[in-house]
């Protein structure tokens, strides 16, 4: 319940100091069960070079918690082409899946990339994937990443999430001084964080547009809540709400045209929709009870919401045509923070069972709730990958608040705690380009 009452009575007391050098580190916790097999081979010409391409190659597959990957130190063969792989040797270590590749400079810090992903179910092997890119210094670890969504979509048939990005908010309390928030951007895995905005007063809820250029979010700046809108490129912000009271939970709708929120200008908590371009407002809600965590269905047609209206934190629906509203979670005491999956047929959530607060994940053609995450006993602010393959969360873990992962069959546990203070209120960018 910690996120319910934090987003609606928050007042600006706890803050936290900023590193530049903050930055996640990815801890695969648990895999799945029968894992594919891959080798991923050392990338020929990769020795000095900025990055490690092979290496981050090797760390996505293995991090999916998919894949069993044989890198470097599992090896006793390098080929750097398909044609020099051989069937017998990596069929005998365990796999039919090889990726190899090699890096030549063609020029003042740019590099040709060129990998391919050999199949060798059949005897002779097959080149599944024949890719070349030419890259910066700094666009390796890009380019590594795009490369690992190729072979993750090939093998599994999703697409993968690897190019993403992740939106968070660090927490840092020094021994000595005031503490503070700062708003990150960086890869899904926690690599290259960039700071949008660095506040002596708490942030809150943010939430990326469709597009992936600009992020929502509630800053208490000037003691108040407020909802800015930040272009994640530029850095540029503006405000668009702070009516008196709560201006918090802010959530993009599907053609990134308007905002859902949570305003109490008129008494109690409630639901309303916000046209950007207008600022115009359409209330959805007008009760006693407290309306809160709006979220969008895939179609925009409707929205869910948290609400107190039947004694306790349940999951509701608003038809934005006709206003009528029914509640869809009925299993435990406490459900909240919930989220469609793209295809619109579950919802992520924060669940309470035996007084442990656990991501969920609800069946809307059944009914039925499976809860996810592991045995942390507080969890909050559940994202879902572009994919629907992972949910981000932020948890506690050796008494400090981490982010964390978990497939959306509870399969795969991941960790990503902060080398620099806390972090929280975690949000899965979409698919960028």
């Amino acid at each position: 319940m910690r996120k319910l009452i934090s987003l609606i009575f928050l007042i600006a007391t706890l803050i936290l100091p900023y590193s530049a050098q903050a930055i996640l580190n990815m801890e695969l916790t648990q895999g799945v069960a029968g894992a594919i097999p891959i080798a991923v081979v050392p990338f020929s010409g990769s020795d000095g070079l900025p990055q490690d391409v092979s290496g981050v190659i090797s760390q996505d597959l293995q991090n999916s918690g998919r894949f069993k990957v044989y890198g470097r130190n599992a090896l006793n063969e390098f080929p750097n082409s398909a044609s020099a792989v051989s069937s017998e040797y990596f069929k005998h270590l365990g796999t039919d899946n090889v990726v190899v590749g090699k890096i030549t400079p063609v020029g003042d810090d740019k590099y040709k990339i060129n990998f391919e992903l050999v199949n060798l179910y059949e005897s002779k092997g097959s080149q599944v994937l024949n890719r070349s890119y030419t890259v910066s210094g700094k666009e390796l670890r890009s380019a590594a990443h795009h490369i690992s969504d190729l072979v993750y979509e090939e093998i599994t048939g999703i697409r993968g999430v690897f190019s993403t990005k992740i939106a968070y908010v660090v927490v840092q309390r020094p021994a000595q001084g005031q503490a503070r928030y700062i708003l990150e951007v960086s890869d899904q895995d926690g690599y290259n964080p960039r700071p949008l905005l660095n506040s002596p007063e708490p942030i809150m809820s943010p939430d990326w547009s469709p597009n992936g250029k600009q992020i929502a979010y509630v800053s208490f700046e000037n003691r108040k809540a407020s909802i800015y809108i930040q272009d994640v490129a530029s850095g540029g912000r503006r405000l668009l709400s702070e009516f008196p009271g709560i201006n918090g939970a802010p959530a993009w709708s599907p053609d990134g045209r308007k905002l859902a929120l949570v305003l109490s200008k008129s008494g109690s908590p409630n639901i309303y929709v916000m046209d950007i371009a207008s600022k115009q407002l359409t209330q959805l809600t007008n009760d006693y009870y407290i309306n809160t965590e709006p979220s969008w269905s895939p179609d925009g047609k409707s929205l869910l919401f948290t609400s107190t209206r039947g004694g306790g934190p349940q999951i509701y629906q608003v038809n934005l045509g006709s206003n009528a509203v029914n509640r869809i979670s009925f299993d435990g005491d406490y459900n909240a923070r919930a989220s469609y999956t793209s295809d619109g047929r579950h919802v992520a959530m924060i669940h309470k069972a035996s007084g442990v607060y656990s991501i969920a994940i609800l069946d809307l053609d059944n009914g039925t709730t499976k809860v996810l995450s592991g045995k942390a006993l507080d969890s909050a602010s559940p994202s879902i990958a572009p994919n629907n393959s992972m949910i981000l969360y932020d948890t506690f873990a050796g008494n400090r608040n981490v982010l964390a992962m978990v497939s959306a069959d509870g399969s795969v546990q991941v960790r990503l705690p902060a080398r620099n203070g806390e972090a929280q209120d975690p949000a899965w960018s979409p698919f960028l380009g």
